[in-house]
């Protein structure tokens, strides 16, 4: 199907760019001297990590001023984050483009949101401006991370604060009534260090109500107990109000020449996030011991815009959580420098689901459908689940001589899941967009889901600037409460009690995959080059009906995943930096049949296969700042069947430049321009009542702002 080419916001690099603030290159995130603490939960040499780890310091977060999470971690090769609304995403890490919960997201090693609770959205529960640092772990983890850690691993890091009095207070304005400010600080206090933040955003939307508002404040308190115990308290909080429109589709001619029409005005969604932690470490003569205690309360309220066109409700679901991390570390004397960490995850988190159909106000057809308004209706899921996880877990690593360091780990994880239905067993039946249909209820259920999963890896550095690793590991991911208790609606009611219990006894997914890499550098240079091949087994086959938008759920599918991944980056003449990433990847399905088609064989939709960038910073004088950045975005298939009829996304190219300039006495002037070419581009891309559809991604936007640090 012939159209004009559109771009797609996917920003992709590999290493940090110049401080703003010397006229010398930073050194890149894939530097082999580097540490990282995601995958062990403590600070580990790069060079002695089997496993595609990438790294953003705080320098490079600055410079970058996120608006969205896909700004930043688009830096990482492989990893892909795109728009939907405000500063929700759907995320690809080595998977395609999906809301399934495929991905672990952490803050300080401590998952944002329960495993049983999973939300693709969950980054944006996070200040991200603000934070200290990002690693992204592509593929599964190691033996510390347990379910949902199959695509990868995103922790973000809290910013360390300092024993002394200082801060800085940013802000920033910026089309389409986007005003941020940012204010943080640090000063002593009870013996250590504390730090507070502040992350206040709006903006009004590009495209008709879509406005979105953000609150976030974070604290952070370091003290140091005597030579032997280190304390660290912290906590997040985030309150979010958006109206989601700002990822509705559009048929081709209203995406090219009608970006800004909203067909979802009537959708919502406001979040509010609560995470608070005490780390305690003690070093005993033979190891070290950490015991983390943790609470959380993740609460929203959702009329979804992906929901409207074939199920229209309002969600209102909640969870609290109580957890710990323990965690044991035994260094063993010698020359092989021997490592074991034992360690048990625990959590229990209740939460609620109450889900109400509305009747929908409409006009138009098909994916031209334009929803004006609703009211209440019956009320179609309210329940109660009870979340326990019991991880038990072991690793190990020593060296072998000749440069070769070996690991190897095993988790245990114990998920249990008991449902308290409060509607009564049978069907409920609703008016859903004028017709009759039927939810099927189960009685109160309790499930459990076990699995053991090992993990190998190994470095080999042949010289201290170039080292090998490898690693095979097993992951899994357990089913969500969503997928087991709320399955949907069917035209009949004997259909609808059909699906609640295929739900209900849904399994995990397993996933396994290989990969081998390598790092080094040269004369202040660095790249880095890793080739993997990921196999999911018992993955949920949800295929949606292209006719009419419903979905169902089994576990019956196999894909796999293949791909290489490369980054490099560093100085070039006239203090000028270059960092550069590619990615290439083949997404299919194995064995994919559902109830009307059997897809095995066929390239996965939403899946690009080329993703790469380039970034250009220049640092002509101390305190002077300037950067030009291209991405590329592949074409991608619309749809699981790789149909001609729908053809392809074909694909992007798109600029993005920023500045910033000291101008003394702590005041510094910055500004953006994203989309600099004003290319019409996609968020997304799909197949919707048999129609092409398009999401328009936003067009040229123009950022300015006043930072003052004391």
């Amino acid at each position: 199907m012939p159209f004009s080419r559109p771009s797609l916001v996917v920003i992709l690099a590999t290493a940090s760019v110049l401080d703003a603030q010397t006229p010398s290159a930073a050194p890149p995130a894939t530097a082999l001297d580097a540490y990282t603490v995601t995958g062990t939960r403590e600070r580990t040499p790069l060079r002695e990590t089997p496993a595609s780890v990438g790294l953003l310091t705080p320098e490079t977060i600055r410079q970058t001023a996120p608006l969205h999470p896909g700004q930043l971690l688009g830096q990482f090769p492989g990893v892909a984050v795109a728009v939907t609304n405000g500063e929700g995403h759907t995320t690809a890490i080595r998977q395609p483009f999906t809301t399934q919960p495929l991905y672990l997201f952490l803050e300080d090693g401590i998952p944002i949101r329960p495993t049983g609770f999973f939300n693709h959205n969950a980054l944006y529960e996070v200040n991200i401006p603000q934070a200290g640092g990002i690693e992204v772990v592509r593929g599964p983890g190691t033996a510390l991370h347990g379910s949902d850690a199959i695509g990868g691993i995103v922790n973000i890091l809290s910013r360390a604060p300092e024993e002394r009095v200082g801060g800085s207070l940013l802000t920033e304005t910026g089309s389409h009534g986007v005003r941020r400010f940012l204010l943080g600080g640090s000063a002593p206090l009870g013996g250590g260090g504390a730090r507070l933040d502040a992350n206040l955003t709006h903006s009004d939307g590009w495209r008709e109500r879509t406005a979105y508002d953000r609150r976030s404040l974070n604290g952070r308190w370091d003290r140091r107990i005597g030579e032997r115990t280190t304390l660290r308290g912290q906590f997040g909080w985030s309150d979010i109000d958006q109206q989601t429109g700002a990822n509705s589709a559009l048929p081709l001619a209203d995406y090219l020449h009608d970006p800004t029409r909203n067909n979802f005005a009537i959708a919502f969604r406001r979040v509010e996030a609560l995470r608070a932690s005490l780390e305690l470490e003690h070093r005993l003569e033979a190891g070290t011991l950490t015991f983390t205690p943790y609470a959380r309360r993740n609460g929203m309220d959702l009329l979804a815009t992906f929901n409207l066109s074939s199920d229209p409700r309002i969600d209102r679901s909640s969870s609290h959580s109580l957890g710990a991390l323990l965690k044991w570390r035994q260094l063993l004397p010698g020359a092989s420098r021997t490592r074991l960490i034992a360690g048990l995850d625990l959590d229990r988190s209740p939460g609620t689901r109450v889900e109400d159909n509305v009747l929908v106000t409409r006009t138009g057809s098909g994916a031209s459908t334009r929803y004006t308004g609703y009211t209440p209706g019956t009320r179609i899921y309210d329940y109660e689940v009870l979340f326990r996880s019991f991880s038990p877990y072991v690793h190990a690593e020593t060296s072998l001589g000749w440069g070769v360091r070996v690991s190897a780990g095993l988790r245990h994880d114990r998920l249990d899941f008991n449902q308290t239905n409060h509607l009564p067993a049978g069907t409920v039946t609703a008016n859903v967009l004028g017709a009759t249909r039927h939810y099927g209820q189960l009685p109160g259920q309790a499930r459990d889901f076990s699995s053991l999963s090992p993990k190998l890896g190994a470095t080999w550095n042949l010289h201290p600037a170039l080292h090998f690793y490898g690693s095979f590991n097993h992951g899994f991911r357990a089913p969500s409460e969503s997928q087991l208790y709320r399955a949907g609606n069917d035209t009949t009611a004997a259909a609808a009690l059909n699906r609640a219990r295929l739900a209900a006894d849904l399994r995990p997914i397993r996933a396994r995959q290989a990969e081998l890499g390598v790092r080094g550098e040269l004369r202040g240079w660095s790249a880095h080059l890793v080739a993997y091949r990921l196999e999911k087994r018992d993955d949920l086959v949800s295929q949606r009906d292209l006719a009419t938008n419903v979905t169902t759920s089994v576990n019956a599918g196999r894909t796999r995943h293949t791909g290489i991944e490369a980054g490099f980056g560093g100085p070039l003449p006239a203090r000028l930096q270059f960092d550069a990433a590619v990615s290439r990847a083949r997404h299919t399905y194995v064995d994919w049949v559902t109830a009307s088609a059997n897809f095995s064989g066929r390239e996965m939709e939403s899946a690009p296969r080329v993703i790469a960038s380039a970034r250009l910073g220049w640092a002509p004088a101390r305190g002077t700042f300037m950067q030009a950045e291209w991405a590329h975005l592949g074409p991608y298939w619309l749809e699981a069947g790789n149909s001609p009829v729908f053809g392809k996304y074909p694909g992007h190219h798109l600029f993005n430049l920023r500045a910033s300039q000291t101008a003394g006495s702590g005041f510094t002037l910055f500004g953006r321009v994203m989309n600099a070419l004003d290319r019409r581009f996609a968020d997304s891309a799909s197949v919707s009542s048999n129609t092409p559809v398009f999401t328009p991604g936003l067009p040229r936007a123009f950022h300015a702002g006043l930072e003052y640090a004391w």
